[in-house]
């Protein structure tokens, strides 16, 4: 992923009023993120828990999404998968994550959600190397496929709030 400019996320938001991008608040590593480890850039507000964010390439730039947490955090009854990086091995917490809709659909009140990992670690889940085995001889054919698909999956995620 390409670095971005705080000012360049903000203006990105296609479901967020200028009011509520004025108040967010960037990642606490800001300034050190690795971005060419990054397919997407996500992360919880420091100071609004319940929010997370989401940044993403497009052909037209970088776009960027909103995010609302349940109330309450995590009630984990049984363990469930990331739609994004669908990483079977993390133990990090996923939380339903929803979204409203861009443009008027969104101020009528329609949202979207999905299962995504709490603190958006997809990005680091999809780059861990599986051991070789039979199924798997090539790791690094296997890193790529599922960056691949992280990909995919968060743009298709996009595409339904933007409501395609």
């Amino acid at each position: 992923m390409q670095q971005l400019t705080p000012a360049r996320i903000r203006s990105s938001f296609i479901n967020a009023s200028r009011s509520e991008t004025a108040k967010l608040n960037l990642p606490k590593n800001f300034d050190s993120l690795d971005w060419d480890s990054l397919d997407f850039l996500g992360w919880r507000d420091a100071k609004m828990p319940l929010r997370g964010y989401l940044v993403l390439p497009g052909p037209g730039g970088p776009v960027a999404i909103l995010l609302r947490a349940p109330e309450g955090g995590a009630k984990k009854k049984r363990a469930v998968l990331c739609e994004l990086c669908r990483d079977i091995h993390s133990k990090d917490d996923v939380l339903l994550w929803v979204a409203r809709r861009a443009g008027q659909s969104g101020r009528n009140g329609n949202t979207v959600g999905t299962l995504i990992c709490a603190d958006f670690g997809c990005c680091r889940n999809v780059r861990v190397e599986p051991p070789v085995n039979e199924i798997n001889p090539d790791p690094g054919a296997v890193v790529s496929r599922q960056i691949e698909g992280l990909v995919a999956r968060t743009a298709q995620f996009v595409g339904r709030i933007q409501g395609r």
